[in-house]
Order: C-alpha cells, then sequence, then structure tokens
C-alpha cells in the first residue's frame, strides 16, 4: 500500500545571513499517511523544534535540503501539472488559528466557495450553494448563521468549523 503521504529521510536547512551558520531544522525524518487507513498524527516538540518546517515540507510549500516528500509515491518536486493539482485538492492543511485562514474582507462563502471552483467539485452557483449547506450542516452550523456575513461575524469554532470540516467533507466526493 503506497502512502497517501509520506516523509524519507528528510532534512531541511536553513542558510545562516551575514557570516552566521546554518541551521538545521529537520534531520533524517521519516513518516507516512495513508489514505485507506487514516490516523491523527500530532507533532509536538518545544518551540524551535521543526514542526512548522515539516508541515510547510509535507505541503510542498518548501523543499527538501535532503530525502523526498512523496504523494503516492512520487516525488512532489516532479509532479506535472495534473499531480499538483491532485496534490493540492488530497492534502491540505487545518489551521489552528480560525483568524489565518480568512481574509477579512472577504464573506465566509469566498472562501467555501474557493475550493468548489477551483477543483470543479459543482456545475453550477446552486449546486455549489447546495454542497457549501449541506457541508455546514453536516458539522452542525446553519448556513444562513454563517454564510454572507464576515469572518469577524462568526465565532471561533464556526470559523474552524466551516473550512475544516466542510473541506473534509468535499474532499470525500
Amino acid at each position: 500500500m503506497v502512502p497517501l503521504i509520506e516523509a524519507v529521510n528528510v532534512s531541511k536547512r536553513f542558510a545562516g545571513g551575514l557570516g552566521r551558520e546554518s541551521t538545521l531544522a529537520l534531520a533524517g525524518l521519516s513518516l507516512a499517511i495513508h489514505a485507506e487507513k487514516p490516523s491523527i498524527i500530532a507533532v509536538v516538540g518545544e518551540s524551535g523544534s521543526g514542526k512548522t518546517t515539516l508541515a510547510r515540507l509535507l505541503l510542498g510549500l518548501a523543499e527538501p535540503s535532503g530525502g523526498e516528500i512523496r504523494y503516492r509515491g512520487n516525488d512532489l518536486k516532479r509532479l506535472d501539472r495534473d499531480g499538483r493539482r491532485a496534490f493540492r485538492h488530497d492534502v491540505q492543511a487545518v489551521f489552528q488559528d480560525p483568524y489565518g485562514v480568512y481574509n477579512p474582507f472577504y464573506r465566509v462563502d469566498h472562501v467555501l466557495k474557493t475550493p468548489l471552483r477551483r477543483f470543479r467539485l459543482a456545475g453550477s452557483r446552486a449546486e455549489a450553494r447546495q454542497v457549501i449547506s449541506e457541508a455546514l450542516r453536516a458539522v452542525g452550523l446553519q448556513p444562513e448563521e454563517v454564510l454572507g456575513r464576515f469572518p469577524h461575524q462568526l465565532s471561533g469554532g464556526q470559523r474552524q468549523r466551516s473550512w475544516w470540516h466542510a473541506r473534509c467533507c468535499w474532499n470525500r466526493s
């Protein structure tokens, strides 16, 4: 069984500036996350231990200095356009800080519609609204209490659930 995403002997070194030595953020880390056997993996450690660096590597936002990040067995660096699109659909971040997810100038609807449009998960605006409404209800939110509002008008729990659980519901399709 090929993992959905895996880090194979990954290391990350950040260059030092102005005569400073480089910083080793990760060294020889390996882990695998399987799509067929979903699990929750907690990455814990003190400040500066490489947690954010690991997350950035797994999301393809940074490249490792050594080793490989693989998506369905393929090195992220070598994915073609379609492979990159599939990766973005299957591997997404769940941000701890719900304020960091939303742009305060856009209504919540904008964030919820973007993945539907980008991944072509709805054929029309009406279908998109139906998918969003169903996803919100699935996580205990009432669409009329969330849609049309700005992020600051929602509670922290509403922001997290509207983003995270709705995305999870869409990924099951």
